[in-house]
C-alpha cells in the first residue's frame, strides 16, 4: 500500500512559515560611524562655524529627533547648564526681567550687542513679556553696522527667531530682517568661514536652569 502524498496546503503553510520568518525580515543595521569622519564634522562644527551657524545647525538637527531622543538631549541638557547655574543666576533673573529690559540701549551699541546675546541665552522658554520687549528692540529698523557689527546681529536676530518664548509673528518678522542681513555682503552669514563671534556671558556656557 502505497502512503499518501503529502496535502499542497500544507507545503503553502510552511512556504509562508519560512517568509515570515523574522529573521530574514529584519532591517540591516546601518554602518557604524567612523571615527576619522566624526572628527571632521566635529572640527567643521567647531572651528568653521559662526556662532549664529552652530546654534541654526543645532535647531534643524532637533527638529529631526523623535520625542524620546529630545527628553535624553533635555537630561543631557540640564546636567550641563547645571554647571553654570549659579554664575549665571544674576544675569538670568536680570534676563527675565521686563523691567530690567525695558532699559535696553540701541543694538548699534557693542556693549548693548553683547548684553543682548546674554539676554537671549538666559530668557525663559515661556516668557513671552519679556520676548516681546526684546523682540521690539530687534526690531527698530535697518541698522548701518560694521562687519563684526553684522555678524552679531547675525547671532541675536538667529537666537530670537529660534527661540521658544517669540510668537509666531516675531519669528517670522525676525526671520524676515535675518535674512535681508544674510544677504549683505561681508554680513558673514550662511557661507561664511570665519569663527565669528561666540556665545559668551557669566562663568561659562550660556545656558541656565530654568
Amino acid at each position: 500500500m502505497k502512503l499518501p502524498d503529502p496535502e499542497p496546503e500544507e507545503e503553502e503553510e510552511e512556504d509562508e512559515e519560512e517568509e515570515e520568518d523574522p529573521r530574514k525580515a529584519a532591517p540591516a543595521m546601518p554602518p557604524p560611524l567612523s571615527e576619522l569622519w566624526k572628527e571632521g564634522v566635529y572640527e567643521w562644527f567647531g572651528s568653521v562655524l559662526t556662532s549664529a551657524q552652530r546654534l541654526e545647525f543645532c535647531c534643524g538637527l532637533l527638529d529631526l529627533c523623535h520625542p524620546l531622543e529630545l527628553r535624553f538631549l533635555g537630561s543631557c541638557l540640564e546636567d550641563l547648564a547645571r554647571k553654570d547655574y549659579h554664575s549665571l543666576r544674576d544675569s538670568e533673573i536680570r534676563a527675565n526681567s521686563v523691567a530690567d529690559l525695558a532699559g535696553v540701549g540701541d543694538p548699534r551699541d557693542e556693549v548693548t550687542r553683547s548684553k543682548l546675546v546674554v539676554s537671549l541665552a538666559l530668557l525663559g522658554s515661556e516668557n513671552r513679556e519679556a520676548a516681546a520687549v526684546l523682540a521690539r528692540a530687534l526690531t527698530r529698523g535697518p541698522l548701518p553696522l560694521s562687519e563684526r557689527g553684522a555678524q552679531e546681529f547675525l547671532l541675536l536676530l538667529t537666537m530670537a527667531s529660534n527661540h521658544p518664548a517669540f510668537s509666531f509673528h516675531q519669528k517670522e518678522t525676525l526671520r524676515r530682517q535675518l535674512a535681508e542681513l544674510q544677504r549683505r555682503p561681508g554680513s558673514g552669514g550662511r557661507t561664511s568661514q570665519s569663527s565669528g563671534c561666540k556665545v559668551t556671558g557669566g562663568g561659562g556656557g550660556a545656558g541656565g536652569a530654568a
